[in-house]
């Protein structure tokens, strides 16, 4: 396995942690993001000014990397506040439609095309996560404002993905998460500034999810993920980040004793085999093989 894959599939293990603790409702939607942002901007720009890795190579590439900062913002804002008006399954499954926007806005902006194995992989891993809420969830849909926030936070979310790939093929990996995170970080105060939602008087366990979020859901997290979003195909990652539903399944089981069913293990299994599918080298209904990556240094970051 490569470097980064195994970056991926720790990123992903970090970011599985977050649904549970938004779960606890510790604290309102939009502050809850901001200082999941502004911890771990905290810790990430003394590290680049030190390490001198804070530089942007041009004014354009300053102002995308800015633009994913408030696009990852907007993100995780209508993905809290969709997770906290409905339910997190319902929340969690139309959010995770975004490897589709990310797959049209691929064939469509990125030098890098969809496959056809990425198509058949992403059909099979919807419908194992389908299969894993159970089909019963469905007639139960509720099309109100937290079913739009949830719709938008995928498309928030696969825009962030396009626009940060197009960005990482030209800004290292640590001035990009700390421009983008500290962007975020300014974007959500100003938000909640204008919710009145409180930055104090937090309990002691709010602000230990805090912490948690910044260094783990955020920081480690993101740090891991665009590593892996700089060297792979950006339809690859968002595929790849479905995965956390199986985590976040089997977490949520652990730690606050939600229900998993065979039903659910099985939705899981295939969701994960839709993700392979993403990742295998030939060609599915055929013989022809996808074109095969040579690990260099410009060709790495297509794997």
């Amino acid at each position: 396995m490569t470097k980064p894959r195994i970056a991926l599939v720790i990123g992903i293990i970090c970011i599985s942690i977050f649904p549970i603790l938004v779960k606890l409702k510790l604290a309102p939607p939009i502050v809850s993001a901001f200082y999941r942002m502004a911890i771990a901007a905290a810790m990430l720009i003394p590290f680049a000014l030190i390490s001198g890795k804070y530089r942007i190579p041009s004014l354009k590439m300053f102002w995308l990397t800015v633009i994913c900062g408030g696009l990852f913002a907007l993100d995780v804002t209508v993905w809290n506040i969709a997770i906290q008006e409905s339910t997190a399954t319902q929340a969690t499954l139309l959010t995770n439609l975004s490897p589709v926007w990310v797959g049209i806005g691929a064939f469509f902006f990125l030098r890098n095309k969809p496959t056809f194995n990425f198509w058949i992989g992403t059909v099979v891993a919807i419908f194992g996560m389908i299969t894993l809420v159970g089909f019963h969830f469905f007639l139960n849909l509720d099309f109100n404002l937290a079913f739009i926030f949830a719709i938008l936070s995928g498309v928030f979310y696969a825009i962030y993905m396009l626009v940060s790939k197009y960005v990482l093929y030209e800004v290292e990996v640590v001035p990009f998460i700390t421009l983008s995170t500290t962007t975020s970080a300014i974007f959500l105060a100003i938000l909640s500034y204008s919710f009145n939602e409180p930055f104090i008087g937090y309990s002691n366990a709010g602000w230990l999810v805090f912490l948690v979020q910044g260094i783990v859901c955020q920081l480690m997290a993101w740090l891991l993920l665009g590593y892996a979003t700089k060297h792979m195909k950006a339809t690859r990652v968002s595929v790849s980040l479905l995965g956390q539903a199986v985590l976040t399944t089997l977490l949520a089981w652990m730690f606050i004793g939600e229900e998993v069913t065979l039903q659910m293990l099985f939705g899981g299994v295939i969701l994960l085999f839709g993700i392979w599918i993403t990742f295998y080298e030939k060609q599915i209904f055929g013989s022809k093989k996808v074109e095969t990556v040579n690990i260099s240094k410009e060709s790495e970051r297509n794997i």
